[in-house]
């Protein structure tokens, strides 16, 4: 499995250390307003079951995300196939941090490092990020880490009742921009 690590940050397997933070994190109704819910201890234990095992065997996917300095646990930030009942394929990039660690910069520092592997190691043409219509803050990261937007990409996630959080966006990143956008 990979570590990824910026400046600030460490983007690792899982541990048995991280399960209270994030229960904790997922049970913070601001921390889910871009979510339908709030999830209970035992569902974010399976969460982080999955993105083990999806790190053990693929060596990407969910990493779990700690600040360098402190070794303390802040979210987590990586790279996924999207879900096979979305409109699209390819492989995304997303990220979540506890609510004390958002205005720091963290989520635009570990999406570049996400990238970086998608885009270097992996050998991604494209990669996309997905995100409700009003998740305006994921959309700031978003375009600080170089990806667009077209509203035609924009779709209702069926998986989601019916209300605001059923819209969701769509940015793209291709790596052709991106080596522009960082040679330019």
């Amino acid at each position: 499995m990979s570590e990824l690590r910026t400046d600030r940050l460490v983007l690792r397997g899982w541990r048995e250390s991280d399960l209270a933070p994030w229960a904790a994190m997922h049970a913070d109704p601001e921390a889910r307003e871009h979510f339908p819910g709030t999830l209970t201890r035992e569902q974010s234990e399976a969460s982080v079951a999955r993105f083990q095992a999806d790190l053990d065997q693929r060596g990407w996917g969910w990493w779990a995300v700690e600040v360098k300095a402190t070794g303390v646990f802040i979210g987590f930030t990586g790279l996924d196939p999207v879900d096979e009942d979305l409109p699209f394929t390819g492989v995304e990039v997303g990220w979540r941090l506890a609510r004390p660690h958002w205005g720091h910069g963290y989520a635009t520092e570990a999406a570049r490092a996400a990238l970086d592997h998608g885009f270097g190691t992996l050998g991604r043409t494209e990669i996309l990020a997905i995100t409700t219509a009003t998740n305006l803050r994921s959309q700031a990261v978003m375009r600080r880490i170089g990806m667009t937007r077209d509203p035609a990409d924009d779709f209702d996630d069926m998986t989601v009742p019916e209300g605001p959080l059923r819209r969701s966006v769509v940015y793209r990143l291709r790596s052709d921009d991106r080596r522009s956008a960082v040679s330019g």
